[in-house]
């Protein structure tokens, strides 16, 4: 419902308005923050700023703009329940955590049609107050912005200290039997402490560049994570294996990391216990050259600094540390701790992370994945 119609503005006017400029808008959610983003030429700044603010605060929720939505909705979910990759990191979620984050993020169907606007507005004055929210740009100076912003923000109520819901890592199994040629499958394990832990958090950025992977039909140079261990020790190996990738998964507090792969159903054994000795060989001493961790620092400082082209991604970014540290470090900084990254820091995040409790989803013909109990006792059989 972002940008649509609002109290001062029909959704037709909020259209002209963006295409008057040549904006372009876009609105996400994750399961701990919204982000809605408006991208124009420096020179219409005020403009944006007016109807993102609107938009955010006043919205309407017209009862057939709602209506409309839910269709899209529906046929939108439609389109995920034929992407096993997309419910498998969902059901990772649900499966490993208890609590807050076990939410779906994908509504369930049961829960579309009690959707309306009194929910809606319920949500919004609930959680959109003052101490919540962070407006970020970039390509323009902060006194600038905030003579734009300050008088249509000022009268915000600042709201209750926040009180984060807790989430628990517990662990668990997920499986859904489904009509499909390949099953698809995730192991993942808890990574503490999430982006509040800065050091582990750029560890494991080097070490999923450094897991890599793919599908099998990938072409192209080392961008394609050609040079990675899971394409060179998995992919590489075994043509039963469709796709093979590292995932993470980070929140404030708490993170997940694991693998995804699909494959043919019989071989989905095979290919869940390569899966368990790849996470096994890299808590093992010795098991990474630094050369191969000096090509994942490189790989990860590129993928940052490409994002970083985008304006786009960089109001984004500011927002996001906003929330999560109460300021925005420097690239710099980053790319300095990427390069501190050390073997022993990879071998000791790898055993840390596989200490923790195993979270299993499989999708498709799961009568062969292997018992979550034989799998995890791979990890903890100590």
């Amino acid at each position: 419902m972002a940008f649509k119609s609002t109290t001062n503005r029909s959704h037709l006017r909020v259209v002209r308005e963006v295409e008057a400029i040549g904006g372009n808008t876009l609105a996400s959610a994750t399961r701990e923050c919204m982000t809605y983003t408006f991208d124009a030429l420096k020179t219409y700044v005020p403009e944006m700023v007016e109807l993102l603010i609107d938009c955010v605060r006043n919205p309407a929720f017209l009862e057939w703009e709602i209506n409309e939505e839910l269709q899209k909705i529906k046929a939108e979910l439609e389109e995920v329940s034929k992407n096993p990759e997309r419910l498998i990191l969902e059901a990772v979620h649900s499966a490993g955590y208890s609590g807050a984050l076990a939410n779906p993020l994908l509504v369930p169907e049961s829960a579309i049609d009690r959707l309306d606007s009194d929910i809606l507005e319920e949500f919004i004055t609930e959680n959109y107050k003052g101490n919540r929210i962070v407006l970020a740009a970039s390509g323009i100076e902060h006194e600038e912005l905030l003579q734009i912003a300050e008088p249509l923000l000022s009268d915000l109520p600042a709201g209750p200290p926040l009180n984060e819901p807790k989430s628990v890592y517990v662990g668990g199994d997920f499986r859904r039997r489904a009509d499909s040629p390949s099953t698809h499958f995730a192991l993942a394990f808890e990574v503490p402490g999430g982006w509040n832990n800065e050091k582990d958090t750029v560890t494991l950025t080097v070490l999923q560049m450094l897991m890599g992977g793919g599908g099998s039909f990938s072409a192209g140079g080392p961008g394609k994570g050609m040079h990675s261990r899971l394409y060179l020790r998995v992919l590489n190996e075994y043509q039963q294996i469709h796709s093979f990738s590292a995932f993470n998964s980070i929140f404030n507090n708490t993170g997940l990391f694991g693998i995804y792969g699909s494959t043919s159903s019989d071989f989905v054994s095979r290919a869940v216990e390569i899966a368990a000795e790849e996470l096994l060989v890299l808590a093992t001493e010795g098991s990474v050259s630094q050369l191969m961790i000096k090509r994942a620092q490189e790989a990860t400082k590129s993928a940052v600094l490409m994002n970083l082209e985008s304006r786009m991604i960089i109001a984004e970014d500011i927002g996001r540390q906003i929330l999560t540290y109460g300021e925005r470090k420097s690239v710099n900084a980053f790319l300095k701790m990427v390069d501190e990254v050390t073997l022993r820091d990879i071998t000791n995040m790898a055993k840390k992370i596989i200490s923790s409790p195993l979270t299993m989803a499989s999708y498709g013909d799961v009568f062969r994945v292997p018992s979550y109990e034989s799998v995890s006792s791979k990890f903890h059989a100590k």
